[in-house]
């Protein structure tokens, strides 16, 4: 049995029930890396990464680094003596740090490799419409998301789950993956597998422009964009209303497969409801947030916005 020195790198939220289930089984976490802070919002106030956060609240020892090849980072990661690395959601490491330990540096993806490679497979497994996800472990290489496969675990994606909600049950089911990883490594029973050289599916990282609804794709291509967005970071479009133009974030969405012969992208208003015509039926919105607005249910804006006859998505 391997008597294991861990050093931990990670940045957002994902990663922190990775960390904690780590330290939760005792594990001996030498080092933590994460990013440097950055100064967001209105105020430019200093925000801290949260596994920054769970580092200093459990004492953990932590590391900032701009640069990952500066030679007083390298020289601090190797006086840490680890003989293991774990990366989750984190930057993409230089070789002489992913192959600086003894037993290798190895990365939780959350998609079932090869698979979704890239910066966002949660979002795109809901985008394209799959009905299955997972998470893999495997060892850093060259490359992104390309080295040979350590562990697997399979989930079903539910027909109307959000990426919110599947980000969080891939989060706890990578917390067990390390976990068994891990306890693999130490009592050296590692049997990894090359990945099969193939890139139909990929998860680039989301901007603005491919967050935009595309109202003339079909009602389950537009709903499952939608949904694959929510909460973050949101889909969005604009609206004409009657010559005024505004910017729209929707949130939470429901489908009605129907014949009709509306135009596509018009508007169509109640008391209660706001549907968009689109091929194959409406889609209703009954989460958004107009600008100028905070966020609210359908009803609630209808209850202080004009929707003009001709409204339109652009």
């Amino acid at each position: 049995m391997r008597d294991l020195r861990i050093i931990f790198m990670g940045t957002p939220e994902f990663a922190v029930s990775i960390l904690k289930k780590l330290v939760e089984d005792n594990y001996n976490i030498v080092g933590v890396i994460t990013a440097p802070d950055k100064k967001a919002g209105r105020g430019r106030k200093i925000n801290e990464s949260p596994v920054k956060k769970y580092a200093i609240e459990n004492k953990l020892n932590l590391l900032q680094p701009t640069n990952l090849k500066s030679e007083n980072f390298v020289t601090s990661l190797k006086a840490l003596e680890a003989n293991l690395q774990i990366v989750v959601a984190f930057r993409m490491l230089p070789k002489v740090v992913w192959k600086m330990p003894e037993y290798g540096t190895f990365n939780l993806h959350a998609s079932l490799l090869p698979s979704y490679r890239g910066a966002a497979p949660i979002h795109w497994a809901i985008i394209n419409g799959e009905e299955k996800t997972g998470v893999t472990t495997f060892f850093i290489d060259e490359k992104i998301d390309t080295g040979h496969i350590i562990l697997q675990k399979e989930i079903a994606i539910h027909k109307d789950e959000i990426v919110g909600e599947l980000h969080d049950r891939l989060m706890n089911l990578g917390a067990s993956l390390v976990s068994e990883t891990v306890e693999k490594i130490k009592n050296n029973d590692v049997t990894s597998q090359k990945q099969r050289e193939i890139e139909e599916k990929i998860a680039p990282k989301l901007f603005p422009e491919n967050c935009k609804i595309n109202w003339n794709n079909s009602i389950n291509c537009i709903y499952n964009h939608i949904r694959g967005l929510n909460p973050f970071p949101t889909a969005w479009s604009e609206m004409n209303n009657k010559g005024s133009i505004t910017y729209l974030k929707i949130y939470k969405v429901r489908k009605e497969i129907i014949a009709h012969k509306e135009q596509i992208k018009t508007i169509i208003t109640t008391k209660k409801d706001i549907k968009v015509a689109v091929k194959g039926g409406y889609i209703y919105i009954e989460e958004l947030k107009v600008s100028g607005k905070k966020k609210m249910d359908s009803k609630s804006l209808l209850n202080g916005f004009h929707f003009y006859s001709n409204a339109k998505m652009l």
